[in-house]
């Protein structure tokens, strides 16, 4: 009897499909970010083989990756899931700059200062 508590549940129709999804939206992002399936797997520490099943939807990806995976692909966990984010924004920056800003919110404090001093330089020289 304990052998049918190790067997992975049945995937219902409805899981299907959003594995499905959920594997186009992360190759649509990946693509918009200029990504190989190779660079993704990399960050996420996985195989290529890995990424390309969670793209067909072969393969579930597990909820502790997802943290992750979004901000690999410059996206909220929101986003990526496929639900609407709760704020609809009228102002505020395009989307991609939004997804550049959070992903260098990610980086480590000196990383940051160096962008930020990249930025500042290259303003710098537009305001003259």
């Amino acid at each position: 009897m304990a052998l049918f508590s190790l067997l992975p549940p049945a995937v219902s129709p409805d899981e299907k499909r959003f594995f499905k999804d959920l594997g186009v939206r992360i190759a649509q992002l990946r693509n918009e970010q200029g990504l190989t399936q190779q660079q993704l797997a990399d960050e996420l520490e996985v195989s290529q083989q890995v990424v390309a099943s969670y793209e067909i939807g072969r393969r579930r990806v597990p909820v502790s990756t997802l943290p992750a995976l979004s901000r690999a692909l410059g996206t909220s966990l929101e986003a990526l899931i496929g639900e609407r984010e709760q704020s609809a924004r009228k102002r505020g920056p395009a989307p991609k700059l939004q997804r550049h800003i959070e992903r260098i919110s990610a980086l480590p404090k000196p990383k940051q200062r160096f962008v930020l001093e990249m930025l500042e330089t290259v303003l710098a020289q537009q305001g003259r």
